[in-house]
């Protein structure tokens, strides 16, 4: 067993298993037992899984995300108070003025990214399962869990329109499997793209689509479905199903929070005002707009009163 599967192992452990229970659940549904659909479903069942463990840090990395976009220009105006000053104490004090900022908006930079970060173990050991399930079904590796030597098989023989689910583009002469690789992959990376994009730009103000963190997000938009769509040829097609599955979830969850809970500000709660208020004037009752908060004035140094001399009484 290699370094990488020896961490990992057992998360593969946990993986193996609900896939195997989901496959027993299929069969039981009608399925044929041995390779076939059913093992290609295990891989969506496990996606349904582990997201659904997940719906409380999406929640958490919606409001951190949320939160990071709102405080953008309270942080541009930190930035550029302090800009120029590379003193000591001017870096302590801008640092200390922008942890108050994470406090007061309830966010920090690490939480945005929690779902994702925790799927990416998962994401490894399905990549190093599928990988291993030859060594498996031909006996030179021991099993994982329940996925034993003819499970391993059966695994290792399902696939999707031709193409096996340990099949990788770049360890495969067959046109006709490359051409379903490749498919998976250009779904792999515009459900990415369009997952980001649904977040970006539906669900946040204006003022929050400017500044130096919002142009790193544009950014991240199309490099990340561009590294997807470059690297997506050396990933088992198992890998691709996940992380296909994994992105279309991803949208219909957002696609609910946006709809459902808007950010202050944004596209989406203009829209979800108009639908309301819409629905209102069916039933005869005018809604009147919400004035946006008037911005605090700042405040100088306060005046002292002048003091009156007092005239002496004459005597």
């Amino acid at each position: 067993m290699g370094f990488f599967d020896t961490i990992l192992y057992p998360i593969q452990w946990v993986v193996a298993w609900i896939m195997y229970g989901s496959h027993q659940l299929f069969m039981a549904l009608g399925f044929q037992d041995g390779p076939g659909f059913a093992w290609v479903l295990s891989i969506v069942a496990l996606v349904i899984v582990i997201r659904i463990l997940l719906i409380p840090l999406f929640f958490k990395q919606i409001k951190a995300s949320r939160g990071m976009q709102m405080m953008q220009p309270e942080l541009q105006a930190i930035q550029k108070k302090y800009k120029g000053k590379t003193d000591p104490s001017s870096r302590e004090a801008m640092g200390r003025e922008t942890m108050e900022l994470y406090r007061k908006h309830g966010t920090n930079p690490m939480a945005s990214c929690l779902p994702i970060l925790l799927q990416s173990p998962i994401f490894f050991a399905l990549f190093r399962l599928l990988y291993n399930l030859g060594n498996i079904a031909s006996g030179t590796q021991d099993p994982i869990g329940p996925i034993d030597q003819p499970v391993a098989a059966d695994i290792e023989n399902s696939d999707l329109f031709g193409a096996q689910l340990s099949d990788v583009f770049l360890q495969t002469d067959d046109w006709s499997v490359r051409i379903v690789i490749l498919f998976l992959i250009v779904a792999m990376s515009a459900t990415t793209f369009f997952t980001q994009r649904q977040l970006t730009m539906k669900n946040m103000p204006k003022a929050a689509l400017e500044g130096p963190m919002a142009n790193t997000q544009k950014m991240l938009l199309y490099v990340l479905p561009l590294i997807f769509l470059i690297s997506g040829v050396n990933f088992p097609v198992g890998v691709l199903i996940y992380w296909t599955t994994t992105n279309l979830w991803s949208m219909g969850q957002q696609f609910y929070t946006i709809k459902r809970m808007p950010a202050p500000g944004s596209e989406a709660e203009r829209l979800l005002k108009e639908k309301r208020a819409a629905k209102a004037a069916k039933k005869g009752i005018v809604v009147e707009e919400e004035k946006a908060p008037e911005p605090p004035k700042p405040q100088g140094q306060r005046q002292q009163p002048v003091r009156k001399n007092r005239q002496k009484k004459k005597k």
